[in-house]
């Protein structure tokens, strides 16, 4: 299982982060590691009931940092629109695949390159009514991206992005009452990119049955969503990384 090892450690190192400085430590040693030279995190949490917060890490050059904070590009960025278009990692050469590209935004990415940032891979995650984020990781210009680190790559920035929203207090999952044989079986026929009717098919059940199972089991972990149940399931160890990467790798 080629690259699997490697991304099961980033995964591990990367979910042990207890505080922000170890979270950028270990994404800098990550990005490294799959053949990227830069990466950025970031996580927004809605204020709801409570007090928003955000979390942003990255090691992107300072001159292009400076233009974006300094011009508050964050509302106009192409490809942090692009993300919110998007449930599954995209490259930003793609990006025009999920928005149409204005000549500000073709301009505003010309000046991300001639700061020092070339073609990247982002993973996005929207938790609906609690927060959105994104973990992106990128080459220098003229750079080759790793494209063979691109299925790595996306389940390293979904556990970063996880253990952002543990981090700023959202709250991490608490385990609950073990998932039955069928249940497990349903979410890692769903880690493995199948649809409620795929998995159906697969396991002799209804479509139906499928989708129930799948809501008991994101009750049991108190998450919102397919992705964060994925998470829960991988950590808790009722799917193994082992399980789902093979069938996450390119043909």
């Amino acid at each position: 299982m080629k690259h699997f090892n490697l991304t099961e450690e980033l995964a591990h190192d990367i979910s042990g982060a207890d505080k922000e400085e170890r979270l950028f430590a270990a994404l800098s040693n990550a990005a490294d590691r799959m053949g990227f030279d830069l990466f950025a995190l970031a996580f927004d949490r809605r204020g709801g009931g409570g007090e928003g917060a955000s979390m942003l890490v990255h090691n992107y050059p300072d001159a292009w940092a400076n233009v974006y904070v300094g011009f508050d590009l964050s509302g106009t960025d192409p490809i942090r629109r692009a993300g919110e278009k998007s449930m599954t990692g995209f490259q930003w050469r793609n990006v025009d695949h999920y928005i149409p590209l204005s000549r500000g935004d073709r301009q505003l990415l010309k000046v991300a390159r001639e700061s020092g940032i070339g073609d990247g891979f982002t993973v996005p995650r929207h938790l609906p009514g609690e927060a959105t984020g994104s973990c992106s990781f990128a080459v220098a210009p003229n750079a080759r991206i790793p494209l063979e680190m691109l299925h790595a790559a996306e389940i390293v920035g979904a556990v970063a992005l996880a253990a952002a929203r543990q981090l700023i207090g959202t709250g991490s999952y608490t385990p609950r009452a073990a998932l039955t044989e069928r249940q497990r079986e349903c979410v890692l026929w769903s880690a493995r990119g199948k649809t409620a009717g795929e998995t159906a098919s697969i396991l002799g059940i209804s479509e139906e049955t499928v989708v129930r199972h799948l809501k008991i089991a994101r009750e049991r972990y108190s998450v919102p969503c397919r992705q964060m149940l994925i998470l829960c399931a991988l950590f808790d160890g009722v799917i193994g990384f082992s399980d789902v990467y093979d069938w996450w790798r390119p043909l």
